[in-house]
């Protein structure tokens, strides 16, 4: 079978099912795992390089409003690439190629490659994509199999903290304007042993006034924005330090969104792992790198005062 896959967590989830030699195109996104890199390449974002927090939300809103795609798809090397599956996602305006463009341009393929839609709001519909995936590729026991191992992992990490008290967690999606994370964030949080004081599970992240974060008692502050690695988030967390230390929160810790809560895909296990150790230190161990060259995975505690940032 001959896979193109549009969504990097359907990238990621068709490897871990042991599917990447049938992967024949992905998009501009999906780096993990490094094999990814080297597979024709089939999107391109039109949002600039270099642009801050509160320009990208800015670009991102006139261009949804205006009706304009903010990726491009190169309908033509996807031809090319002579697809048997296309998995996409159709749950994120802002993450992927449209949903609907992609069907039609499936409809002009020979073959009339079958279209797959990834739109998982919970960490419950994140597992369950997984056997959709290995449904469709004809890999179902590969897929059960992954499951099983992800349900072991949760659970242990669920023991770990059963016993320990929970801390009230602020999760941050974005800065400017502040995003409250939602979808399967939440669920994480609470699996790792803590409260999420604002997220709602299986709902969308929603924007919030700084004002309404500063309001509640919180002990632990994630700064995850979308889509970033540890890297850039504690870029974003030292700009805007003023305005998260205002919070009074005992802790501010920037994660790998990227890798590990942003993409509904099989990492967002190893998230948990390493929200509980964040949450929970002495009940919880820092997970392992799945690789020697991700040793970027884990999370980084800053200090922040209100004198920064703005």
């Amino acid at each position: 079978m001959r896979i193109a896959s549009l969504v990097p967590s359907a990238t990621e989830a068709l490897f871990a099912l042991g599917l990447g030699d049938q992967v024949v195109a992905v998009t501009h996104e999906c780096d993990w795992p490094a094999e990814a890199r080297s597979i024709p390449q089939l999107t391109r974002t039109v949002i600039p390089d270099g642009l801050s927090a509160a320009e990208i939300d800015r670009v991102v809103r006139d261009t949804v409003a205006a009706g304009h795609p903010l990726y491009e798809l190169d309908a033509e090397r996807l031809g090319e690439q002579r697809p048997d599956l296309i998995v996409t996602q159709a749950v994120c305006e802002v993450c992927a190629v449209s949903f609907d463009d992609v069907v039609a341009v499936a409809a002009t393929l020979p073959g009339k490659p079958r279209v797959l839609s990834l739109d998982p709001l919970t960490f419950d519909d994140v597992l369950a994509d997984l056997g959709r995936v290995g449904d469709a590729a004809g890999v179902k026991a590969a897929a059960r199999l992954l499951r099983d191992q992800a349900a072991i992992r949760l659970n242990a990490v669920k023991a770990a903290v059963a016993e320990a008290g929970r801390p009230r967690v602020l999760a941050l999606e974005w800065l400017d304007p502040p995003f409250v994370a939602g979808h399967w964030v939440p669920e994480m949080i609470e699996l790792a042993g803590g409260i999420d004081v604002f997220g709602e599970p299986g709902e969308r992240s929603r924007t919030a006034e700084w004002a309404e974060l500063e309001s509640h008692s919180i002990d632990v502050v994630l700064v995850m924005p979308c889509g970033y690695d540890t890297e850039r988030s504690a870029e974003e967390a030292h700009t805007y330090a003023g305005r998260i230390a205002a919070i009074g929160a005992e802790r501010v810790v920037v994660v790998n969104a990227s890798a590990y809560f942003s993409r509904p895909g099989p990492r967002l296990v190893t998230g948990v792992e390493l929200l509980g150790h964040v949450l929970h230190p002495d009940h919880v161990p820092t997970p392992a790198p799945t690789i020697a060259a991700d040793e970027r995975m884990h999370a980084e505690v800053l200090t922040v005062s209100a004198g920064g940032g703005t």
